[in-house]
C-alpha cells in the first residue's frame, strides 16, 4: 500500500477502509507500513468518513442511540491512545532491550525469568492480602510488644503479634453487623491458600507448555535467520538510539543462530575420552560430597539452634537474634558452594557454554533442594513437636530470616563476586579480564528464594509482598552490576530452550516439593492450641470437614456435599483424572516428535 500518492489515491484508500468492518479496518491499518502518526491520521479520516456517510443516508437516530455511538467512538479512540502509550508503562522494557542487545539472549533469559517471578509474587500478595489480611484488620488484637528495630532483621519481637505471621490470625467468625453476613476466617485461610496453589499450578503448566511450544516446536525454525534478517525490522522506530539498539539486538540474535548452525563437533581420541570421563566423575563426586556435608551441617545446627531457642524466652530479642545463626550458615553454604561448582565446570572444559550451564544448574539444584528438604524435615518433625506455644509462627520466622539473609547475600555477591572480580581482573591480574555473568548460579538463587516463599505462604501470608520488594531491588542491582562489571559471553550461543528449562526446574522439584510440604502440614500435623485460625482442631483440614458436615443440614447445599464425597475425597476420581492427563501428555509428545521430525526434513531439503 502506498501512502499519499495524490488526493485521489488517498481518497480511495479512506473509502475502502470505511467500507470494512471494525475488526477488519483495525487489522488493515495495523499492517500498513508507516509511522504511528500517519496511521492515526488515516484512522481519524476514516472515522470522519463513516460519520459523514451515516449523515448522508439520512438515517434518523434517537438521542440515546447517537449518544451511545459517540460514546463508543470516544472509548475506542481512548483505547487506541492507551494501547499506543502502554509500552511506556511496561516495567523494565527498555532495560531488557539493552541487556539483550549487549549480552545476548542467554543473560537476557535470567532477567526475563526474574521479571516473571516478580509478577508471580505480586499476584500471590494481592490474593493473600485481599482474602486473609484485610478481614483480620476488622478484628484487631492488641500488640503489647515494643518495636526496637531489630525485628526487621530477626522477624521476631513486635512482628510476632502482627498480620505477618500465622499465629496472629483469629479463629473466630468475623461479623461487623448484627445478624448480617459473617466471614469464616478458618475457611478463608485454608481456601485462599489452596486456591492460590491451584492457580499457581495452572499458571506454571500453561507457561511451560507455551514456552515449550515456542522454543522447541517452531515450524518456522528452518528459516529463522532469513526471517530475522528480512522481515523483523520495526519501521515505527524513528529515534536514533532506538534504531542502533534494535540493530545491535538483531545482530546479536543472528550471531547466536549462526553459531548454533555452524557448531563444530570435536572428535576426541579414546585416551582423551577416558580422561574427560574421569574428570567428570571426580567433579560429580566432589559436588555430591559437598552437598551431603552441607546438609549434615544444616541438620545438626538446626537441632542445636532449637535447643538454644527453647532455653530462652520467645519474646527475648537476644534469643531471637541467636536464631540468625541457622539462616546465616544455610545462606553461606548456598552462596559459596556454587562458586566451587562453577570452578569445577571450568575445569571440565565442556564443548559448549550451554552444557556447562546445565551441569552447573543440576549440581546447584541438588544442593539447594537438599538443604530445603533438611529444613522442611526439621520444621515438620522437630519444631512442630516441640513445646513452643505457636510452632507455626516459629516456622514463619525461620523462613522470614532465610529470605532476608538470602537477599542480603545476593546483594553482597554482586559486590564481591562481580565488582571486586572486575577490579582484580582489570588492575592486578589483567589476564583474567572482566567476569562473565554466571547464569546458572543466579537462576538457582531465584528458584531457591521462590521455593522458600511458597513454603512460607502458609505460615506467613504476607511473605510474597516481602519477596516482591526484594526481587525488584535485585533486578536493578544485577542490571547495574552486569553493565558495569561483566563482559558479554566470550562464546556467542543461542539459548532458546533455557527459559523452558528454568520453568521446568521451578515446577519440579521446587513447586511439587512445596505441595508435598503443604499437604503434610494441612492433613497430618496438629495445629498449635493457643494461636492461629485452626487452634483446637486435630488438623487444618478438619475445618473443611466440619464445614461440609454443617452444609449437610441444608438442602440447597447438597450438591457441594456430593462433590466433596464423590470427587474430592475419592481416590478413583483422581486415578481416572491422572490417567487422562497421562494419555493427553503422551499424545501431545507424539505430536511434538512428529513436528520435530518434519522440521529436520525441511532443514535437510533446504541445505540440499
Amino acid at each position: 500500500i502506498l501512502f499519499f500518492h495524490g488526493f485521489d489515491a488517498e481518497k480511495d484508500l479512506i473509502w475502502s477502509l470505511a467500507s470494512m468492518s471494525t475488526s477488519e479496518r483495525i487489522k488493515a491499518i495495523q499492517k500498513m507500513p508507516g509511522t504511528m502518526k500517519q496511521k492515526r491520521e488515516i484512522r481519524n479520516k476514516v472515522l470522519k468518513e463513516i460519520t459523514e456517510k451515516s449523515r448522508r443516508r439520512g438515517t434518523q437516530r434517537s438521542c440515546c442511540t447517537q449518544c451511545l455511538q459517540d460514546t463508543a467512538v470516544s472509548l475506542r479512540r481512548f483505547g487506541n491512545t492507551i494501547s499506543e502509550y502502554f509500552h511506556l508503562l511496561w516495567v523494565w522494557h527498555k532495560a531488557l532491550k539493552i541487556i539483550g542487545a549487549e549480552f545476548g539472549t542467554s543473560v537476557l533469559s535470567y532477567f526475563i525469568f526474574l521479571k516473571w517471578l516478580l509478577n508471580f509474587n505480586i499476584f500471590s500478595f494481592l490474593i493473600n492480602f485481599s482474602f486473609i489480611t484485610i478481614p483480620q484488620f476488622l478484628a484487631p488484637e492488641p500488640n503489647n510488644l515494643s518495636f526496637s528495630g531489630l525485628e526487621l532483621l530477626t522477624g521476631a519481637g513486635y512482628f510476632q503479634q502482627t498480620v505477618l505471621y500465622y499465629g496472629f490470625y483469629t479463629n473466630a467468625t468475623i461479623s461487623k453487623i448484627k445478624n448480617g453476613p459473617s466471614y469464616n476466617m478458618q475457611l478463608a485461610y485454608i481456601f485462599t491458600v489452596g486456591v492460590h496453589f491451584v492457580i499457581c499450578f495452572l499458571i506454571l503448566l500453561f507457561s511451560m507448555a507455551n514456552s515449550f511450544r515456542r522454543n522447541f516446536v517452531n515450524p518456522q525454525a528452518y528459516s529463522v535467520n532469513a526471517s530475522k534478517l528480512l522481515c523483523t525490522w520495526d519501521f515505527n522506530i524513528t529515534n536514533e538510539k532506538a534504531v542502533k539498539l534494535k540493530q545491535k539486538n538483531l545482530s546479536t540474535q543472528i550471531k547466536e543462530h549462526l553459531t548454533e548452525v555452524n557448531r563444530e563437533v570435536v572428535n576426541f581420541s579414546v585416551t582423551q575420552r577416558i580422561a574427560r570421563m574421569g574428570v567428570h566423575l571426580l567433579s560429580w563426586f566432589a559436588s555430591l560430597g559437598t552437598a551431603v556435608a552441607a546438609c549434615a551441617g544444616v541438620y545438626f545446627l538446626s537441632i542445636n539452634n532449637l535447643e538454644l531457642f527453647m532455653k530462652g524466652h520467645q519474646n527475648d530479642l537476644e534469643s531471637q537474634a541467636a536464631m540468625l545463626v541457622l539462616p546465616l550458615v544455610a545462606t553461606l553454604l548456598n552462596t559459596l558452594t556454587p562458586f566451587f561448582y562453577s570452578w569445577l565446570g571450568h575445569m571440565e572444559k565442556f564443548q559448549t557454554p550451554g552444557h556447562q550451564i546445565y551441569v552447573t544448574i543440576a549440581r546447584n539444584i541438588i544442593l539447594k533442594i537438599s538443604i530445603v528438604g533438611i529444613l522442611c524435615y526439621y520444621w515438620l518433625n522437630i519444631v512442630s513437636a516441640s513445646e513452643s506455644q505457636c510452632w507455626e509462627t516459629l516456622v514463619g520466622q525461620d523462613i522470614y530470616r532465610l529470605v532476608l539473609v538470602d537477599f542480603i547475600f545476593c546483594l553482597l555477591g554482586s559486590f564481591f563476586g562481580e565488582f571486586l572480580r572486575r577490579i582484580i581482573g582489570t588492575t592486578i591480574c589483567v589476564n583474567l579480564g572482566q567476569p562473565e555473568f554466571d547464569i546458572g548460579r543466579n537462576v538457582l538463587d531465584l528458584i531457591y528464594a521462590q521455593t522458600l516463599t511458597w513454603i512460607g505462604i502458609l505460615f506467613s501470608p504476607l511473605l510474597p509482598g516481602i519477596q516482591m520488594i526484594t526481587f525488584s531491588i535485585v533486578f536493578y542491582v544485577k542490571k547495574v552490576s552486569l553493565m558495569r562489571n561483566c563482559q558479554p559471553p566470550r562464546k556467542v550461543w543461542r539459548t532458546a530452550q533455557m527459559a523452558t528449562s528454568f520453568l521446568v526446574l521451578l515446577f519440579f522439584p521446587s513447586f511439587l516439593g512445596v505441595l508435598s510440604v503443604i499437604g503434610v502440614t494441612v492433613w497430618r500435623l496438629k495445629p498449635s492450641e493457643g494461636c492461629g485460625p485452626f487452634r483446637g482442631l486435630s488438623s487444618m483440614y478438619a475445618a473443611v470437614s466440619e464445614w461440609i458436615h454443617t452444609l449437610d443440614n441444608y438442602t440447597a447445599s447438597k450438591w457441594v456435599v456430593w462433590i466433596y464425597h464423590n470427587l474430592i475425597t475419592s481416590e478413583l476420581f483422581f486415578f481416572i483424572l491422572s490417567g487422562i492427563v497421562l494419555i493427553i501428555t503422551y499424545l501431545y509428545w507424539q505430536i511434538i516428535q512428529g513436528r520435530k521430525t518434519m522440521i529436520k526434513l525441511l532443514r535437510k531439503q533446504i541445505s540440499n
